[in-house]
């Protein structure tokens, strides 16, 4: 069982930088992928980002067209714990984001691979 925790959102301005992080509790955090989706009003549930439970080669992490060049994921096993660095932000960055544990996953960004969810945090950007 992983409890998964979000912080870091809030309302800023287009261009600005906001760092999210997801804080677990429980177990074996470093068995689990870690994803990072968000939710817009009126839009499904879209992936953003994701780091592997084991390190592949060249720190391999994956993410979405829409934020690469401008998110970075990263993960810090000994304090069990998920970030997402968000610059160069945009208005159609706003939705509520959602970190997710996979159990000995690679890193999927299918919702429905993802095991746990935390209850997310909004993120808001004016133009």
């Amino acid at each position: 069982q992983v409890h998964l925790e979000e912080s870091g959102g809030g309302l800023v301005q287009a261009g600005d930088s906001l760092r999210l992080t997801c804080a677990a509790s429980g177990q074996a955090f470093s068995a689990y992928a870690m994803g990072w989706f968000r939710q817009a009003p009126g839009n499904e549930r879209e992936f953003v980002s994701a780091i592997p439970a084991i390190p592949k080669p060249d720190d391999w992490t994956h993410y979405a067209d829409s934020v690469k060049g401008r998110f970075t994921i990263s993960r810090d096993n000994a304090k069990n714990t998920v970030s997402l660095q968000m610059n160069s932000l945009k208005p159609e960055d706003t939705a509520v984001y959602y970190c997710a544990a996979d159990l000995w996953g690679s890193g999927s960004d299918e919702p429905e691979d993802y095991d746990y969810w935390g209850q997310g945090t909004q993120v808001t950007v004016s133009s």
